[in-house]
């Protein structure tokens, strides 16, 4: 019996060890749930700051320049903070801070916005000592009422410095204006609550032109960074990415290939970048223009505007690089067949104003002037004529010449009396012109069914590509029903090709201001002569 009992025992304690597993399993599910947002935040913490490690040295071994700064920097801070160990005078070590805080705001990434930021700190500094010195003898003089002399004065420059830097011209100037309200507050507060304004308003002083001293020392004898050298770079890149956009636009152009608009591709987009080089360029060049003459532009002469300038003149042919590539992104397209017609001319103005544009990249980069025996331009502006002969010639495939007046019959005039109407007619509409005997309109109209038909073929075959505008046309039972709309269309696709053409000739008129701006540059900022290379048959004569 107790044997029996125990075993009853022993199975009901299993059962419910069973049935209490289910829910102690839910119980620890529940407690990982609970947990599991927070290593999700973890894991997701520590894979964003292994990127941010990542992007951090990536950046330093793309411009080792900025890890030079960082060095700087820190020695240069380190460098002043030895004056907070001096034990004598102790006022040194007390204001110490001064000289630190000057350099922490003075040490700039290149030569001269240090320099900028330099004058404009030295010059607010200056003038609020100078007007602490004269407040502070009014406040001397006024006993009891020493404070709200300091206020009245505070009020006095914080209302007149406020004012004066939003006036136009003083823009560049703005930071002088915050250091000579926050200075003067410091100095006259300071010099009121120690009772030697004279001492305060020196010792200061004296600090923050140390500071400024060893934060250009260091800055310029260290590894020096210069701005006109970032402007000079990114000129000459904005000649190598506009070469690199035009080509890619008419090679696009011609392969007829579906562009997406919302693709970032740079083959086509180097425009962009000189399109928007505009506000880098005014801010490299406002620091370059307070630089010293230094290195290789030691001898020339203030070739940082011009360098401005030509960029400018570069800018408004990248205008016409855009315009090319809003025509791969128009809705109406010229269909491949007429484009083959103009692709070898398109291509040759295109390989030749991309070399334009690349020497001339590569003369600015090495400061040398063009070759005088020579014409830069000439190769480009032969194969544009031949592409505007090309035009001309192939008229007819560019406009609807059914709709030629020349094209149409004799129209009879309500005028009955005269009889010879058509010998007053000009002699442009009794002549047919060489477009007209290249291809029989006649015989154009009296086809119009198959030519819709073969372009309905046309849309429909794999080396369409291009959405165009016929496949938005109504069809009806095949063909097209309504025929005007199709010649709409006809003549509006041609004008398509038409325009990139002009445009492209347009690129190439846009170089001559170009080229006349760079040697504009080369003889003011007096580049080198280019190298002459002497072929061998002249050395053996």
């Amino acid at each position: 019996m107790v044997t029996i009992k125990n075993f009853f025992k022993k199975a009901s304690s299993d059962e419910n060890k069973e049935k209490l597993l289910p829910n102690d399993y839910d119980e620890r599910k529940g407690c990982c749930n609970c947990f599991s947002p927070l290593n999700d935040k973890f894991t997701s913490f520590f894979n964003n700051l292994q990127d941010f490690a990542k992007k951090a040295i990536e950046m330093g071994r793309n411009d080792p320049r900025k890890i030079i700064f960082s060095l700087k920097m820190g020695f240069a801070l380190s460098f002043v903070s030895l004056l907070i160990f001096w034990k004598k005078p102790n006022d040194i070590a007390q204001f110490a801070i001064w000289a630190i805080l000057t350099v922490l705001v003075m040490f700039e990434f290149s030569i001269g916005a240090t320099l900028i930021k330099g004058f404009n700190r030295g010059l607010g500094t200056f003038c609020a000592g100078m007007l602490a010195f004269i407040f502070a003898q009014l406040a001397l003089w006024a006993g009891e009422r020493e404070r709200v002399v300091i206020v009245v004065s505070i009020f006095i420059v914080a209302f007149f410095g406020s004012y004066l830097k939003l006036y136009p011209t003083m823009a560049p100037y703005e930071y002088g204006y915050r250091v000579f309200i926050l200075t003067y507050c410091i100095l006259i507060v300071a010099g009121n609550r120690t009772r030697e304004y004279n001492v305060a308003i020196c010792t200061r002083l004296a600090l923050i032109a140390l500071g400024a001293g060893i934060c250009l020392l260091i800055n310029i004898s260290i590894y020096p960074i210069w701005s006109g050298e970032d402007l000079h770079r990114l000129v000459v890149k904005n000649f190598m990415d506009l070469a690199n956009s035009l080509e890619g636009c008419i090679n696009g152009y011609l392969s007829c290939v579906e562009h997406d608009r919302d693709a970032n591709d740079s083959e086509y987009n180097g425009y962009k970048s000189v399109i928007e080089s505009t506000g880098r360029e005014q801010t490299l060049l406002g620091f370059a223009i307070w630089e010293p003459p230094h290195g290789r532009y030691r001898m020339h002469k203030n070739l940082w505007r011009d360098f401005v300038k030509l960029s400018s003149a570069l800018r408004h042919c990248a205008f016409m690089v855009m315009a090319l590539h809003g025509c791969i992104q128009s809705e109406i397209q010229s269909p491949p067949e007429k484009r083959k017609v103009f692709r070898n001319e398109l291509k040759r103005v295109g390989a030749n104003a991309a070399k334009v544009l690349r020497e001339l990249g590569t003369k600015l980069e090495k400061l040398e002037m063009l070759d005088s025996h020579g014409n830069i331009l000439k190769e480009v502006h032969e194969t544009a004529q031949q592409l505007q002969k090309k035009i001309d010639h192939k008229s007819y495939i560019l406009v609807n010449s059914k709709s030629w007046e020349i094209g149409k019959p004799n129209i009879n005039h309500e005028d009955s009396s005269s009889e010879n109407g058509s010998e007053n007619l000009p002699l442009s509409s009794r002549s047919r012109s060489l477009s007209e005997t290249a291809i029989d309109i006649s015989s154009l109209q009296a086809n119009w069914p198959q030519l819709a038909k073969e372009s309905s073929e046309f849309r429909n075959s794999s080396f369409r590509k291009q959405n165009q505008w016929p496949s938005r046309l109504s069809l009806a039972d095949g063909d097209i029903a309504d025929t005007c709309e199709m010649e709409t269309y006809l003549s509006a696709s041609s004008l398509s090709l038409a325009t990139f053409a002009s445009l492209l000739i347009e690129f190439v008129a846009r170089l001559q201001n170009v080229v006349d701006n760079f040697e504009e540059l080369s003889q003011r900022a007096e580049f080198k002569e280019p190298d002459v290379i002497i072929p061998p048959s002249a050395i053996k004569s």
